[in-house]
C-alpha cells in the first residue's frame, strides 16, 4: 500500500503547510545567491571581464561540505527522534503507574489501633488523586521543556493547586516551598494571611449525574482569571482545560500553549539584523536587554529562566512518598512495590534523557563555522561553473542554495522538537493523550474474574467447542468423557485439551494467508 502524500493529505490548511516547510526561512538567502549568480552572467556576457574561476576544488569542496551538512542534519533528526522515544516511555511509565495503583493498591483498608479508618471512598479519592498528580508530571514535563517556569497554567494548576505550599505550620513568603516559591512573578503575590477558598457546587453530592446534566455547556473556573488567554471562537471548539477541575486562583493563569506571535520577521528573516542593531544600541543603555547575537538571528521565543524549580521533580517527590506510604502501611506485596518505585526511577531517568536533548545544543562555534563556509561555496559557486553552463548558472544557483540552505535549515529546527515550530514535537497531544488514557483506566471497575468469566457470552472455547462458558461448567467434565478414559483420575481433562488442541489447529489453518 502506497502511503499518503504528506503535501496534499488533509489535516492542515496550506498556509500552515507552507508554514511548516523551510522556505520563508531560506528564500531570502536564496534570492540573495540567485543574484549573486545573475550578476556573474550579466558583467560576464556584457562586459569584457569574465568572472569564472577554474572549478578543480569545486567537487572537493562541494562533497565536504555535503557530508558535513548531512552529518549536521542527521545528528538534530536523533535529537528528534531520541525526544520522541522519551515521550513514549512518558506514556507507557505513565500507564504502568496508574494501572498499578489503581488496581493492586486495595480499597478496604484494615483497621489499625492508633491510625484513623480509611473508608472505601476515602481509599479511591487517594488513588484518584495520585493518577491525577501523574498526569500533572507529565504536563509540567512539557512545560518545563518549553522553558516555561512555575505551575501557574490552565492544564496544570487545577491539578498541583491542593499540593502543600508551606515546610510547616508558618505561612509566610519564607516559608513557600520551591515549587510554589519559583512560581510567583511579583505582580500577583499570594495572600498568605487567608486560607485557599474552596468553591462548592449548589447541587448536592448524592446526585452527581443530574450536576453534570444541568451544567452549562460553557462553564467556566470561579475565578475572573479562567478566561484569560482563551479566544471566544476557541471556547465554542476544542477546550481541553475545560475537563479540568474548577479551581480558586488568585492571579492569571498563562494559557496551556502559548506560542509566539507570528511577526513580520517569520516571512522577511533579513528584517532581523535592523532588530539586533536595534537591540543591540538599547543594550548599551539598559544590560538587562540584551539577548546576544545568537538568539537574534534565530526565529526563537525568549525562554524563561530554568532552574528555580523543577517542577517535574516536586511532583515525582510526592509519588514517591505515596509510594514510601502504600510500602510503610503494607498496603502492597514486595513485587508491586518495587514496580512502583522502578517505574518512578525510570521516569526520573526520562526526564534527565530530555533535558539534555533541550539543554544541550550542538556548540554554537560548528553551526556559525558551518553557515559561514556554505555561504562562501555558494557564492562562489556560479564563479566556478559559468564556464560550463553559462545562463544556466542561474536556476543552478538558485536549486544548489534551495537545497543546500533547506537542509541546514531543517537541522536548526528540529534539533530541539519540544519547541512550538511546526515541525516540533506536538507534547500537547501526548499530554491529552495521556490524560485520556488515565481517565480510561480510572473508570475501569475491577471486577472478579468470576463475575465475568462464567458468562453466556464468553465461549471459551471456540472454535473447537462452541458453547458458552456457563454450559461447559452446567455439564461438568462427564460431557468430554469418552471411552477408555473412565480409569483416569480427572475423568474428560484429556478431551478438554484435545479441545484446546483442536482449537489451536483451527485458528492456524483459518489465520494465514494461501
Amino acid at each position: 500500500m502506497v502511503s499518503s502524500n504528506p503535501l496534499f493529505r488533509g489535516g492542515m490548511s496550506i498556509r500552515k503547510k507552507f508554514a511548516a516547510t523551510v522556505i520563508n526561512d531560506i528564500w531570502p538567502e536564496v534570492v540573495f545567491f540567485t543574484l549573486v549568480a545573475t550578476m556573474v552572467y550579466l558583467v560576464s556576457e556584457k562586459t569584457d571581464t569574465k568572472l569564472a574561476f577554474k572549478s578543480s576544488l569545486l567537487t572537493v569542496l562541494g562533497l565536504a561540505l555535503g557530508l558535513v551538512i548531512s552529518f549536521r542534519t542527521s545528528s538534530a533528526y536523533e535529537r528528534y527522534q531520541e525526544g520522541r522515544k522519551m515521550w513514549t516511555s512518558i506514556t507507557t511509565l505513565s500507564r504502568n503507574l496508574a494501572q498499578t495503583i489503581w488496581i493492586h493498591v486495595p480499597n478496604e483498608r484494615p483497621n489499625k489501633e492508633g491510625e484513623r479508618h480509611i473508608s472505601v471512598l476515602e481509599a479511591i479519592v487517594e488513588k484518584k488523586t495520585m493518577i491525577n498528580l501523574i498526569q500533572a508530571f507529565s504536563v509540567s514535563v512539557k512545560h518545563y521543556l518549553r522553558g516555561e517556569s512555575g505551575v501557574y497554567y490552565q492544564d496544570l494548576y487545577p491539578l498541583v493547586c491542593f499540593l502543600p505550599r508551606y515546610t510547616g505550620g508558618s505561612r509566610t513568603d519564607a516559608d513557600m516551598l520551591p515549587m510554589w516559591h519559583a512560581s510567583e512573578d511579583g505582580e500577583h503575590p499570594y495572600d498568605h494571611s487567608e486560607a485557599p477558598a474552596h468553591p462548592r457546587s449548589s447541587s448536592t453530592m448524592s446526585e452527581p449525574l443530574a450536576m453534570l446534566e444541568k451544567r452549562p455547556p460553557h462553564s467556566r473556573a470561579n475565578s475572573i482569571f479562567s478566561t484569560l488567554g482563551r479566544s471566544t471562537k476557541k471556547r465554542h471548539s476544542f477546550d481541553p482545560e475545560k475537563v479540568l477541575p474548577t479551581v480558586h486562583v488568585h492571579r492569571p493563569l498563562r494559557p496551556a500553549r502559548n506560542p509566539p506571535a507570528t511577526t513580520i520577521y517569520d516571512y522577511f528573516p533579513f528584517l532581523r539584523i535592523f532588530k539586533m542593531i536595534a537591540k543591540l544600541f538599547r543594550s548599551k543603555r539598559d544590560t538587562d536587554e540584551s539577548i546576544g547575537w545568537r538568539g537574534l538571528l534565530r526565529r526563537r521565543y525568549k525562554q524563561a529562566a530554568l532552574g528555580d524549580s523543577n517542577v517535574p521533580i516536586e511532583i515525582s517527590l510526592f509519588l514517591h512518598n505515596y509510594t514510601n506510604y502504600v510500602i510503610r502501611q503494607g498496603l502492597v506485596q514486595p513485587a508491586t512495590a518495587s514496580s512502583l518505585v522502578n517505574n518512578l526511577n525510570i521516569m526520573q531517568d526520562t526526564l534527565s534523557n530530555l533535558e539534555r536533548i533541550g539543554n544541550t545544543p550542538l556548540p554554537f562555534a560548528y553551526q556559525a563555522h558551518l553557515r559561514m563556509s556554505l555561504w562562501i561555496y555558494l557564492f562562489f559557486l556560479p564563479w566556478q561553473i559559468y564556464a560550463d553552463l553559462s545562463y544556466l548558472i542561474i536556476p543552478a544557483t538558485a536549486f544548489a542554495s534551495f537545497l543546500l540552505l533547506g537542509f541546514l535549515e531543517i537541522g536548526q529546527e528540529i534539533e530541539n522538537p519540544f519547541n512550538y515550530d511546526a515541525n516540533d514535537l506536538d507534547l500537547d497531544s501526548f499530554c491529552l493523550a495521556i490524560q485520556r488514557e488515565l481517565h480510561e483506566i480510572t473508570a475501569h471497575t475491577s471486577p472478579e474474574p468470576y463475575d465475568f468469566i462464567y458468562s453466556s457470552w464468553n465461549q471459551p472455547f471456540a472454535p473447537a467447542d462452541r458453547r458458552t462458558a456457563q454450559d461447559i461448567i452446567d455439564a461438568g467434565l462427564d460431557s468430554y468423557v469418552r471411552k477408555g478414559e473412565e480409569s483416569q483420575v480427572m475423568p474428560g481433562m484429556m478431551s478438554v485439551r484435545r479441545t484446546l488442541l483442536q482449537g489451536w489447529k483451527d485458528v492456524d489453518v483459518q489465520t494465514r494467508k494461501i
